[in-house]
């Protein structure tokens, strides 16, 4: 994700997994980066959402809604092992400063259920050799984060009647200026990842 003001924020489990660059260190990775990308600032949070099969994409677990503004995905739950990995993305981010040298305003998405595959929907799954098995009873990596911004709105998962609400609430007052759609999505989570993940934006 970027700012449009050059920053960019990643993931350590992405970017420094070595299936995806195991020649390269952090600085070589970050230095491309900001080539690529036009950026001046590398964010870096740790671990992505527990059990992303993606291996930890940041579009799951954090996003640069706007210059100073992340929005986290969040849980309470300190049994749970989400909370873990976003209470380490929030202090990284507390500790941080964007290219601008302004502080990060963290705020935090509820996380849906933790919610799981039912017996129905991996029925006749066929797995297949580099694919995660989709077994009853699995942890789904669903995340509010994974919403679209789109002109004048913002496209964002339903998952969870428990939660769905709250989440759409604080997009709202964090995109004041855009209507915020919920869209059910769980047939795109079953498949992994989400709105932001099956869709891109087209910069003007």
């Amino acid at each position: 994700h970027v700012d449009g003001q050059g920053t960019a924020l990643v993931t350590e489990q992405v970017l420094l997994n070595p299936n995806r660059n195991p020649d390269r260190s952090r600085e070589e990775v970050e230095r491309q980066l900001m080539a690529c990308l036009g950026v001046d600032k590398v964010l870096w949070l740790g671990d992505g959402v527990f059990e992303d099969e993606t291996g930890g994409h940041i579009d799951n677990l954090a996003c640069l809604a706007k210059a100073g503004v992340v929005l986290l995905t969040w849980t309470d739950d300190r049994r749970d092992p989400q909370y873990a990995v976003s209470l380490d993305a929030l202090e990284r981010l507390a500790a941080a400063r964007d290219a601008r040298g302004r502080r990060i305003e963290v705020v935090k998405l509820p996380m849906p259920g933790p919610l799981r595959y039912s017996p129905d929907e991996t029925r006749g799954v066929q797995v297949r050799e580099g694919v995660r098995a989709r077994l009853a009873g699995m942890r789904l990596a669903a995340s509010y984060v994974n919403f679209y911004i789109a002109n004048g709105a913002i496209i964002m998962p339903f998952f969870d009647p428990r939660t769905d609400k709250a989440a759409a609430s604080k997009l709202k007052r964090v995109f004041p200026g855009r209507k915020v759609v919920g869209v059910p999505a769980r047939e795109i989570l079953l498949g992994g990842g989400n709105i932001h993940c099956i869709t891109q934006q087209v910069p003007r």
